[in-house]
């Protein structure tokens, strides 16, 4: 009875992050050569309004990163990407992620990551990769990288068969087709580069990066453009 108390908590846990995600719609990904420049890409996404903000594995210390995030930005998900092993996944939970994505599937890490009662997405690319990752517990399926096969058209041609499952389309998405994956049946996106122009984090222009949330967001939610 314990054990099935305990998994039915950490569904819970998944479906609530879940929810919120499809409420926000948007991820940010940040993968930083600094402590500081990570912090400072976080806070500028958050004030423009992206609430999902992920780390990835191969940033600069990624755990601290992760750890300062949760302290300083409480009012956002923080959570890990790029994450390979298992080990990555227990020290990434162990720094307070709240959400994990792996670039594969493998259902040894997604097993991990679900008995440890911590949302999981899963880097699939084909439909076989995407069930298989549902069928072993992920909580959504990374379809990347999607621009190399047909954009907002896969994810639509994939929603007969496999509609039940939410998918989260990376790689390519940009803030002129990112209402398009959503109008095609996936969830949320994930951005990196388009929300974090090279010459803005050079610059340390993080109002840049404000408006470029501000403006994905608001595409998002069906507003007007600013």
């Amino acid at each position: 009875m314990i054990e099935q108390s305990f998994e039915h908590e950490n569904h819970n846990l998944a479906a609530v992050w879940l929810n919120n995600l499809r409420q926000e719609r948007a991820i940010a990904v940040i993968r930083s050569p600094s402590l500081t420049l990570g912090s400072h890409m976080a806070a500028a996404i958050a004030a423009g309004g992206i609430h999902h903000i992920e780390i990835t594995w191969n940033s600069d210390r990624p755990a601290h990163l992760i750890a300062h995030l949760r302290e300083t930005l409480p009012q956002c998900n923080i959570g890990a990407g790029t994450l390979l092993t298992e080990a990555n996944v227990k020290e990434a939970i162990a720094a307070g992620a709240q959400f994990l994505f792996t670039p594969h599937t493998q259902p040894e890490l997604i097993g991990c990551a679900v008995q440890a009662g911590c949302p999981m997405v899963a880097g699939t690319l084909t439909p076989t990769e995407i069930v298989t990752a549902w069928q072993a517990g992920a909580t959504a399926a990374k379809v990347f990288p999607i621009q190399a096969v047909g954009g907002a058209d896969y994810i639509r041609s994939l929603q007969g068969p496999l509609g039940q499952i939410p998918l989260i389309p990376t790689g390519g998405v940009t803030l002129d087709n990112a209402a398009e994956f959503l109008s095609a049946g996936a969830i949320a996106v994930g951005l990196s580069g388009q929300l974090f122009p090279k010459r803005a984090i050079e610059a340390k222009d993080w109002d840049v990066i404000t408006q470029a949330a501000q403006v994905l967001m608001q595409r998002l939610n069906g507003e007007k453009r600013v």
